[in-house]
């Protein structure tokens, strides 16, 4: 997994609560057996719609993706988080995020970023307003800035989450920290012990 840190760019509004993992990326898309392409799956039922929002040439190139409550519910489909961050997302905003989603996500490098309600709102019409609206989500400082609409705000990131988004880390490169003491318990062990 890639360090981020800072994530400036600008956003696409998903004005929709309960998106679950099906409707992210439909279950006909889980049977590659690479860990590449899902991006054409991304919310590919909606995007036979001509209206809908992705199909929009304006957010073409937006790297924040901006969603109603409840984002990512439903089923561990660890697809979900793929599909969005080969889309090129790097994060996702939303007032609540399904445990698991949220979870994947972390385990992946896509931010999830849990703002109130009433500013996801408020970015969702902005960015409607004007898709060139630059964004800068500061993983360190645990801070969301949109200049243009003087906002500056905190979210929620535990320390030991935020520092796997700082260092890059996924479980692999976590546990590769401690392949040392890992070594010496291995010289330690009883052969007889499995």
């Amino acid at each position: 997994m890639e360090p981020v840190n800072i994530i400036t760019g600008t956003a696409v509004p998903l004005d929709r609560s309960d998106v679950d993992t099906d409707q992210i990326i439909p279950s006909d898309w889980l049977k590659q057996v690479e860990r590449t392409g899902f991006e054409k799956g991304l919310f590919s039922e909606w995007r036979d719609e001509p209206s809908f929002v992705l199909n929009d040439e304006r957010f073409s190139a937006a790297s924040v993706l901006i969603a109603g409550a409840n984002f990512g519910v439903g089923s561990s489909r660890e697809h979900a988080v793929w599909a969005i961050q080969q889309y090129g997302f790097a994060a996702v905003i939303s007032p609540r995020f399904g445990d698991i989603f949220r979870n994947n996500s972390t385990k992946n490098g896509l931010v999830p970023v849990v703002l109130p309600a009433e500013i996801v709102t408020k970015l969702m019409d902005a960015v409607v307003a004007d898709p060139t609206l630059e964004f800068t989500i500061d993983v360190d400082r645990r801070l969301v800035e949109v200049p243009a609409l003087d906002i500056a705000e905190p979210f929620p990131l535990d320390d030991s989450t935020r520092e796997r988004f700082l260092q890059g880390l996924d479980d692999i490169g976590i546990t590769e920290q401690s392949v040392d003491a890992i070594a010496a318990f291995e010289a330690n062990r009883p052969s007889y012990a499995p």
